[in-house]
């Protein structure tokens, strides 16, 4: 399930950022997200971010300080399901074969998706 937090305090901005992100999670259908807001001033600093709204998602702050278009927020959640965004090296499992890369290269087989 991938995680979707909105950082800050409740301000006019927050709101928008909330409202773009599930606008967007239901524009695209996505039903394994979760979303939460996180008004606490210590949690929201605990991600070192000094300007809210700010967007994590699955524990990686990807916007801070200004609310995100929708095209931005798409783009964010389809590269946060590409494998090369895994810290993984690949997306088979031990037993499977790497054919071809998943950034593309056939030569480059290290970090692949199967």
């Amino acid at each position: 399930m991938k995680t979707i937090k909105i950082l800050g305090t409740g301000c006019p901005n927050c709101k928008r950022t909330e409202a773009v992100i599930k606008t967007v999670v239901d524009e695209l259908g996505l039903k394994d997200v979760q979303i939460e807001k996180v008004e606490d001033i210590e949690d929201i600093m605990a991600y070192d971010i000094m300007s809210t709204p700010a967007v994590v998602i699955d524990d990686k702050v990807v916007v801070k300080g200004r609310v995100p278009s929708f095209d931005e927020v798409k783009q964010l959640l389809k590269e946060d399901d590409a494998c090369c965004n895994s810290d993984d090296s690949s997306c088979c499992d031990e037993t499977e074969n790497a054919t071809s890369s998943c950034c593309g290269s056939d030569s480059d087989t290290s970090s692949s998706c199967c």
